[in-house]
């Protein structure tokens, strides 16, 4: 018998709910599909399912059978669509969804370059202020900076990046930078309200230390490039990602306080509703945006190649 055959096998049973539901699905007798398991754990030594006439559990081994299985087969159907995917010629629709600000000033331009490469492929790019639900609107890619808050999405990381305090230098010479993150408290400082985290809490790291400060300022707003505008004014301390504010902390227009502590990670990831038949057009811009993005996919902290 198979063995591969054999995983997928199970994996409908167990998904089916029954054997006679299974026998109904695959076109065949309860007898037959009865005897294909019993076969199944002859050759295992083990049971698999616990079974009366009216209801079936899965034992200890079959639930290691059934996840380990379920991986083997997904890698093998992802090895295999690597393989196909390899002569395939994307084509068709591709919708992509992203924030304002990285969308416009990173993602804009890899589409462009994208279709150049590609121009078979039909690209629709969707801004928004925060993330959309892929499968509900039909996105075949989302773009997403953080951590990723559902585990049932499949999420890959393009590029690392770091939340900064920062400030204008003028704000600066007014007010002298603060030591110590509960000195934040003490500034105006520029909150930016993207999500729905809690609002104006800031979450500093150092080491073993960990400090919650809840800031406040004359100014909030929920438009990063805003916020941006604002903080090279002068008007306070703002938390900002790397990639939108390292060519103003470079040129001096900004400088960041508090650069000993680090804040909640911020890295920035392709991600997509289902791992297995990927398209050969959201398989080549998830490819295309991971090498596109190569240099800051593991820069440090003292990195030179910055955004």
């Amino acid at each position: 018998m198979n063995t591969i055959s054999d995983l997928s096998f199970f994996a409908i049973l167990v998904k089916a709910g029954s054997l006679a539901a299974l026998a109904r699905e695959l076109g065949v007798t309860p007898p037959a599909v009865t005897k294909r398991l019993a076969n199944i754990e002859q050759r295992l030594g083990v049971r698999l399912l616990n079974r009366t006439t009216r209801s079936m559990s899965v034992t200890h081994e079959g639930e290691i059978y059934l996840a380990d299985g379920t991986r083997i087969l997904a890698e093998i159907e992802a090895l295999e669509r690597t393989v196909s995917n390899s002569r395939a010629i994307p084509k068709g629709l591709l919708r992509i969804n992203a924030s304002f600000g990285f969308g416009r000033k990173h993602i804009g331009p890899a589409v462009s370059a994208f279709s150049k490469r590609y121009p078979e492929v039909e690209v629709q790019l969707q801004l928004s202020d925060r993330p959309l639900n892929l499968a509900d609107q039909a996105f075949d890619i989302g773009i997403r900076i953080g951590e990723m808050p559902d585990a049932r999405i499949i999420a890959r990381k393009i590029a690392s990046n770091r939340r900064l305090l920062c400030a204008a230098p003028a704000y600066l010479i007014q007010h002298a930078a603060p030591p110590s993150p509960r000195d934040l408290q003490k500034h105006a400082c520029i909150v930016l309200r993207e999500n729905d985290a809690a609002y104006g809490s800031w979450h500093l790291s150092k080491g073993k230390r960990h400090e919650t400060v809840k800031v406040r300022g004359t100014l909030s707003t929920n438009d990063g490039e805003t916020a941006l505008e604002w903080a090279l004014a002068g008007h306070g301390i703002l938390m900002r990602s790397e990639w939108d504010v390292a060519p103003y902390i470079r040129s001096g227009r900004l400088r960041q306080v508090l650069d000993d502590w680090t804040l909640p990670s911020s890295d920035i990831f392709a991600v997509y509703p289902e791992r297995l038949n990927l398209s050969a057009k959201v398989t080549a811009f998830v490819d295309f945006l991971a090498q596109r993005f190569k240099s800051h996919l593991a820069q440090s902290r003292d990195s030179e190649n910055s955004w």
